[in-house]
Parts: structure tokens; sequence; C-alpha cells
């Protein structure tokens, strides 16, 4: 049973939704916020603070803006399915404007992680308390930066007609690796990885050194020696904290399973999720792809790209494989695939007999690679390849499952350690090969013989798929603007930011929104 403490839901609907951006608040509000908070202890406050990143995380706002923009996913409009006003064709096609409301509802949860953080420090946390607080609080000021490049910041939370400062990109990178630096000692260096921790802080430090360049000029950027070899420094010491290794052959999926709090031997940092407690809602991971006619049924929506599916090889245990795990309680007398992608003729697990499309119900369910941005006419139901990362929790009759949500893995450290070597960091480009084949031979492919940022833009596609972090990694190698299926090249470099939501500038004076917008 995983360790928690409960939140108390009258903090919960009184925080919930709160926007940092504003300025007009009701002074009953504060009032009624303030009471709320005097009734509930740190420990409450904290785990509100941790529950705050579910909403932008669980493949949900911050992961459609940071996979739907890329190469590595779609929401193909069916119909008169998933248009929502063509919010997420936008997102895809890099069309967006300041009124998507998709970017909107992403920048408050986001501020609202960094609002529910920053009250926990101003009710007597304890030094790790506050430590866990501040690096929550440098996580979703993380996103923000890389989503938008600025970030706003509430230094004191006692007045709320005083609008947050901006901190332009050099601010809030020195902002978040003071933190991360102060914190460190602090914060866990064992335990549970669903709380903030050592390594996890360590990652988050990796990731902003790597960017570091990115965020400074998106066009542009400079990746200085002293930023690669403090990647590789950071990755050095969670290696040697001796707690993670590869997942062995066949143990892919142990990362994202239902048990993955115990199962996972690469997870640095994950959001907790348990039936009958608190979580996020994991159910979408299945819900966006599945098709009615599946066991459980879903919504059938989101896909990949038939070139991006191209980019692994035969036989990868990363495409998908038939997963043996304690939740699936599926009989799937036929082992077919139940995790990764969804490709081809699907089946009731259960039954093992072909699935059939809703309309028509003669046609069978045949997952195919090709897929435009508006579907119709008899591809309607079928057309596009779909991707389960998570297994599902078949052991939970409804509601919350289990699998804690993947923010940091360690595949991802070693990834980050060779890529930083490639780029100028202490290293060679024969160790940075070591370090990526040895994730690769357990994964079931045979190595590279060679080793380029392009090879290793790849790796980190398959390896990392929908995981959050592609369109990231799509700037940084200098491939977000380029044309890919169903989208063209971008009209400009202004889309390597995200334009100021029109709803945040008109309640902050201290934003200024983003060129080419």
């Amino acid at each position: 049973m995983k360790t928690y403490f409960r939140l108390y839901s009258a903090i919960s609907l009184l925080i919930a939704g709160f926007s940092l951006s504003c300025t007009d608040l009701d002074e009953q509000l504060r009032s009624e916020l303030e009471q709320g908070v005097a009734n509930v202890n740190t420990a409450d406050l904290l785990i509100g603070a941790y529950s705050a990143l579910n909403t932008p995380y669980h493949q949900n706002q911050r992961w459609v803006l940071e996979e739907i923009s890329s190469d590595a996913a779609m929401a193909p409009t069916r119909g008169g399915d998933w248009d929502d006003n063509g919010i997420y064709r936008a997102i895809h096609q890099h069309t967006w404007n300041a009124d998507n409301s998709f970017m909107n509802n992403t920048f408050n949860s986001l501020l609202t992680a960094q609002f529910q953080a920053s009250n926990v420090l101003r009710n007597n946390p304890t030094a790790q308390q506050a430590a866990e607080a501040r690096f929550i609080r440098a996580l979703s000021m993380y996103d923000v930066l890389s989503l938008w490049g600025m970030v706003p910041y509430r230094e004191e939370l006692e007045d709320f007609r005083v609008p947050p400062v901006t901190l332009q990109a050099q601010e809030a990178i020195d902002f978040m690796a003071n933190e991360l630096n102060d914190i460190m000692d602090d914060l866990p260096s064992t335990g549970a990885a669903y709380v903030a921790n050592q390594n996890a802080a360590r990652m988050l430090l990796m990731k902003l050194h790597l960017n570091k360049g990115v965020f400074l000029n998106r066009e542009s950027p400079v990746f200085e020696a002293a930023d690669m070899n403090q990647v590789i420094t950071l990755a050095n010491q969670i290696t040697a904290s001796n707690r993670y290794e590869i997942s062995n052959p066949g143990k892919y999926f142990d990362n994202f399973a239902p048990d993955n709090h115990t199962a996972s031997t690469e997870n640095i940092f994950t959001l907790y999720n348990e039936f009958g407690v608190r979580g996020g809602s994991m159910d979408r991971t299945w819900n966006t792809i599945a098709h009615y006619n599946m066991v459980p049924g879903g919504w059938n929506g989101w896909c990949t790209l038939s070139n991006y599916y191209d980019l692994f090889d035969e036989g990868d245990e990363r495409l998908g494989i038939y997963y043996d795990y304690p939740a699936d309680t599926m009989t799937n007398p036929g082992q077919r695939r139940n995790v990764g992608f969804f490709i081809g003729q699907q089946y009731n697990l259960s039954t093992d007999r072909p699935l059939m499309a809703r309309n028509p119900s003669s046609q069978p369910l045949v997952f195919a690679r090709e897929v435009t941005l508006r579907t119709s006419g008899n591809t309607l139901e079928t057309a596009g390849i779909r991707v389960l990362k998570y297994a599902f929790d078949y052991s939970v009759p409804s509601g919350q499952r289990n699998n804690d949500w993947v923010v940091f893995r360690y595949a991802d450290v070693l990834l980050m350690q060779a890529e930083a070597m490639l780029r100028g960091g202490t290293g060679t480009v024969a160790q940075a090969l070591v370090l990526v084949n040895a994730i690769r031979t357990n994964r079931g492919v045979l190595p590279l013989t060679a080793l380029t940022l392009d090879e290793l833009l790849a790796e980190r596609g398959r390896e990392l798929y929908w995981e959050g972090w592609r369109r990231q990694d799509l700037i940084r190698f200098g491939k977000f603007l380029e044309p890919w299926q169903e989208k063209p090249a971008d009209a400009g470099p202004h889309t390597l930011v995200y334009p100021i939501p029109s709803q945040q500038l008109a309640v902050n004076p201290n934003l200024e929104q983003n060129p080419g917008y």
C-alpha cells in the first residue's frame, strides 16, 4: 500500500482553478481561502501542491502542448467528434493563436501548481516539506518557461491585487537553478518516486542546463560546455546513487504499469495515483485512444503518425508486446499486444474474437497507418495507429487507476548525458554510444554502430514516446519548424514559443505578448 496523506476537500474546492494572474479577486474569496488554510495542516497543503500537477500532466493539457504539437501524436477530427473548435488541429499544425482555450487552461493549471507550492511555504513547513514544495514550484515554472518563454512569479501571496512579476528567461533559469541547488540537502535521498527527492532535483537541473541555450535563443541556441558538463556531472551523481537501472528485457512497461511504484527500476519522479485515495485522470491514457468496441470502450480519438511508428525496428519491445502484469484480468488467450502501438486488426482480449467497427458494424476494426487531420467515411473509426504507454488497470472497477504518472525516468538521464557529450561536454562519442546502446540492448534491438545528433533524437523518440518531451526535443534539435505529416513548415520562428493567452494578458499588466502573435 502506498503511503499517503488525505487532502481536505474544502481546500481542493477553494484552490482548484485558481489563477495566479488575476488581479481583481474578490476579498471574500481570499477570506474563505485563508480560513480554509487555517483548518488544515501543512502536510495536507503539500499533498495539494503535488495533486495540482495532475491536471496539466496526465495526458492532458501540458502533454497535449508537448506531444500533439509534434510528429509523435495527433488528435484527428473524426466526423463531428474531436473538433472542439479546431483547437487540436491548430496545435498539430502550429496555427494556434492567443485565444486557444487549451493554452489558457494549461497556463492556469501550471500557475495553480506554483501557487499551491508557495502556499505551503507560508504555513510553517518542516525543512523537507519546504524543499518538496520548492521542487514542485520549480517544476511548474520550468514548464511555463519551456512553453511560453517567461514565467509569471508571485513572491508574496498576501495581496492578490498586486499582479505577479514576469521573470524573463535568464531570470527564471537563475531562480530555478538557485532553488534546486539550495534545497538539495533537505530533500530525501531514498524513498518513493512520488515524493520529490534529490535525484528528481538533479534531473530537473539536468533539463535546465541542457535546454538553457534554447530558452535564451530558440532560433540559434548555443550549448555552452559548462552547461553540458553540468548535465554530465548530475547524471553521474544520479547513477552513483545506485537506485536505478535500465529495465531488464521484457520489463520496459514495468515503468508504466499499475504497480509501477514497486515494479519500476527506472522511475525517478512520478505523480501518485491510488484507487480510492487520490490521483489524476489515468483513464485518459486509454480513453483518448481506444475504440468504442474495445474493452473497456474509449473515445476513439488520438493516434500517432506512420513516420513516427517507422522509427522503430521490428522486435523493439517499446513498439509493443503482450505484457503480463498483476492488474491484467483479461484472459487474452491469443496473447495479443496489450501495450505499445496498436495497428491492424484488433481483438477482444477475453475471447480473442476480432473486433468490428461501430459504424458500419460490418467493417473489421483494423487500425490503419494512414490518417488525415480530418477523417470521414469508412476510415472515420479506424484511421491512425493508437498508442497505449500505460498498461490498463483492469483491477479497478471504475475511477482512479493505480499507475503512477511518470515525470522523470533513468533512461532519460542516460540519453541526456549522451547528448551533452555530443554537444561538447566532457566525454567522447564512443562513450555516448555506450550509454545509448545500454538502453537499446535491453529493449531487444541491435546496438547502434555510430551516434549522431539525428540518431540520438530518433532514439529519444523511440524511448520516450508519449511521455511529454517530444516538442522540447524537436526544438532543441532544430526540427520543430520543419514539415511533417499533416503539418507544413511553420510560417515563422515565433511558434517556438506559444502565445501568452489573451485572458492572461487582460488581467496581468506585467505580461507582454510574445513576438509574432
